[in-house]
């Protein structure tokens, strides 16, 4: 039943599932089950490290973005100048 379960959260991409699921996991004692279940953790490792890549990605994206608005601004002063 667990190795159903992962299969679906990796073929689903659902990283709850497979943050539960990795939490509980049993001991098993079929080596063909041993050898799926391995084939399964590296498949959710490289899902989980996409998904952090491309967070990093979209971090470093709003950082630049955040910096060029800024750059892009007129520095306001907060008193009013008559003088010409």
């Amino acid at each position: 039943m667990w190795l159903k379960k992962l299969k679906i959260a990796v073929i689903q991409k659902d990283t709850k599932s497979l943050d539960v699921l990795l939490n509980d996991i049993p001991t098993l004692e079929d080596a063909k089950e041993i050898e799926e279940a391995l084939y399964l953790l590296q498949e959710a490792q490289k899902i989980v490290q996409t998904f952090k890549d491309e967070t990093a990605s979209s971090m470093l994206q709003m950082k630049k973005n955040i910096d060029f608005l800024n750059s892009a601004t007129a520095n306001k002063t907060a008193k009013f100048d008559i003088t010409l």
